[in-house]
């Protein structure tokens, strides 16, 4: 285990203890409406200081964008802290709605959300080209490299979601055989915990059952109503979820690998796309002046910055 996984473990446990003071839960369906505590998340994203426009930057876009004057992002739906989608399927707030405004303010183009029916559905579309990117972030996996480039901005950790008191005892991979696990369809984590259901058979114990859901709230509903054991995702939205649900979740398996190595997530573009370039560039600048940092710590996710983008970091 590295030092900032170490470091980072300790600072989430002071959050999930502070949970019982925090807000209800986010409501399910791929395009979620507003829940408690949106309204908070809305005001956090629009006092957001405005950038000029970097001449240069805008130059380096592909001409069709230049003319449109317009970045088609598509989301997933609700991916909090990051994405919040909203139930019209194009307004977001959360981190990454605040980079994306500091994106399109600074190379001169708006930048336009359009949620999809997960994240097959989202990749398959940034390939055929009706969406420019997605910000994500995404994981960036060896395999999906094949037909996408990933332009990395955090770095994240996998880690289960589980009822107060962990009353199944879950707490790393190895603690899920015979536990029924929700993921995100699609998902990274899919995969790992499918793998694991594998090897839980190989040794003689139950497999996993794994539930696949389209979205993170479905998932954490999942929890919450008790048709799922855990809940086995990205450590920075469980946290968020944790910390909505009235003391009634908590965080485990922190600090522990969970079937991953270094894991970054970032914007995912086609493959060799004039995109990358620009926003290399362009996030270079925004993590150079302290926007990035200052979007980053509004929302809770210091933890998961890094110091500059990175393309393809994931292994």
């Amino acid at each position: 285990m590295n030092h900032a996984t170490i470091r980072r473990s300790t600072r989430l446990a002071v959050a999930v203890t502070s949970a019982v003071t925090c807000l209800g839960l986010a409501a399910c369906g791929s395009n979620p409406p507003q829940a408690e505590g949106v309204q908070e998340d809305a005001e956090k994203t629009a006092e957001q200081p405005a950038l000029e426009k970097d001449p240069k930057l805008h130059a380096m876009l592909p001409e069709k964008i230049r003319e449109s004057k317009k970045l088609v992002s598509v989301n997933n739906g609700s991916f909090p802290p990051y994405e919040i989608a909203g139930s019209d399927g194009r307004s977001l707030t959360g981190a990454s709605a605040d980079l994306a405004t500091a994106l399109g303010q600074l190379l001169g183009v708006k930048i336009t959300h359009i949620t999809a029916d997960g994240l097959p559905s989202s990749l398959t579309g940034i390939k055929a080209g009706r969406y420019d990117m997605a910000l994500g972030p995404v994981g960036d996996f060896k395999d999906r490299q094949v037909s996408n480039d990933f332009v990395d901005w955090v770095q994240e950790y996998v880690v289960f979601a589980v009822h107060k008191g962990n009353p199944k005892n879950i707490e790393s991979l190895d603690s899920t055989c015979g536990k029924r696990i929700a993921v995100m369809a699609g998902g990274s984590a899919e995969g790992v915990i499918k793998e694991q259901a594998k090897e839980c058979t190989k040794s003689g114990k139950r497999p996993v059952k794994v539930q696949s859901y389209k979205d993170q709230p479905g998932s954490i509903l999942a929890v919450k109503s008790g048709r799922a054991d855990a809940f086995f995702s990205s450590q920075a939205p469980l946290t968020y979820f944790v910390n909505q649900s009235k003391g009634e979740l908590e965080l485990a398996g922190t600090g522990k690998s969970n079937g991953f190595d270094d894991l970054y997530q970032g914007a995912v573009i086609p493959k060799d796309s004039p995109l990358k370039k620009v926003l290399v560039e362009a996030l270079t600048k925004l993590m150079d002046d302290g926007t990035y940092a200052s979007i980053m710590k509004k929302w809770d996710l210091s933890d998961n910055a890094l110091d500059k983008p990175g393309v393809n970091l994931g292994s």
